[in-house]
């Protein structure tokens, strides 16, 4: 469930009466994500989205994450637009909360993913990387290499309890990361958590790109970490590599990768997997058990990890 603010038919009346959308028809909360609280919202002009920003978004970066939306829809990029009111201001206050309304965009995610889909992924990915270098602003991402370690702190103590020996697999794992960590390559704005449920298509072709809450400036390298790990194993936790070759390459036909891009493409994804492990691994141990936010496994990323530094090269990926 992803409706943490209840909103009133006053209060969303007089918040509407901002823009210029019409009257509002219908307002039913969506139960997917976890971060903000999320409504479908139909007026007489359309369709849209109206986000509630909650406790877990710095407002701080709210400017960036709307102004890079502007910024990439400008560009032809598949994504929610900010709607801005009269006064053209797209962020405003709704029920104590920073609030805005996006346009919605058409599609579903796949729950079955086949190469095609990654082969699309790769396509738009890359031109996403491409529309977001002349983007003004910046933002630091604070889950990369330097706040790994941090967070494994706050969950070493039990993460044992989750299985014998993770505390300190995890911890010299990181030694690894942190020694051998990249500077220097390619890089500008990412999505950073590019995951199927993140993507819509429709009749196979991609139709949008959402959920831009952790786009942050790093390597675009680090970006196709994230994807392999996300898209390109089984429900069994096995590798599917026509599904990295096929995002990786369709990729590579919008930006292509530098040598250096692919020599640490695997300590790269790596590292991706080592992101979403620490941060499953905390939630796993700390999340209330009545919270409205499922918890998901993360011995499915230490599977991924564990790939990772078996890997010799690119050619593991599918690439020649």
């Amino acid at each position: 469930m992803a409706v943490y603010t209840e909103v009133g038919d006053d209060e969303l009346v007089e918040f509407a009466a901002e823009y210029d959308i019409g009257e509002v028809l219908s307002c039913k909360g969506i139960a997917e994500g976890i971060e903000n609280s999320n409504f479908a919202l139909t007026t007489a002009t359309g369709s849209y989205i109206l986000t509630l920003y909650e406790k877990r978004v710095n407002p701080d970066d709210l400017p960036f994450f709307l102004g890079l939306l502007d910024h990439l829809a400008d560009a032809g990029i598949p994504c929610p637009t900010p709607v801005h009111g009269r006064d053209g201001q797209a962020l405003r206050q709704l029920c104590g909360r920073p609030a805005a309304i996006v346009t919605f965009l058409a599609g579903m995610w796949p729950r079955r993913i086949a190469p095609d889909h990654t082969a699309e992924l790769g396509r738009a990915l890359a031109e996403l990387h491409l529309a977001g270098v002349d983007f003004p602003m910046t933002r630091t991402n604070d889950l990369s290499i330097n706040g790994w370690r941090p967070l494994l702190a706050k969950s070493e103590s039990r993460a044992d309890e989750v299985a014998p020996g993770l505390a300190a697999e995890l911890s010299a794992a990181l030694d690894v990361l942190e020694k051998n960590w990249p500077s220097g390559l390619p890089g500008g704005v990412i999505h950073g958590d590019l995951f199927p449920d993140n993507v819509f298509f429709r009749d196979g072709r991609l139709t949008g790109l959402i959920d831009f809450y952790f786009a942050c400036n790093d390597m675009f390298a680090y970006d196709l970490g994230v994807c392999l790990n996300a898209w390109c194993f089984e429900p069994d936790l096995s590798f599917n590599i026509t599904k990295a070759r096929r995002l990786l390459t369709a990729y590579r036909k919008v930006r292509d990768f530098s040598a250096d891009e692919l020599d640490a493409l695997p300590l790269l994804a790596r590292g991706a997997a080592m992101r979403f492990l620490v941060t499953r691994l905390y939630d796993w141990l700390y999340t209330p058990a009545d919270a409205m936010v499922t918890r998901k496994d993360p011995l499915e990323y230490l599977a991924r990890l564990r790939f990772h530094a078996g890997i010799s090269g690119p050619a593991d990926y599918g690439l020649d």
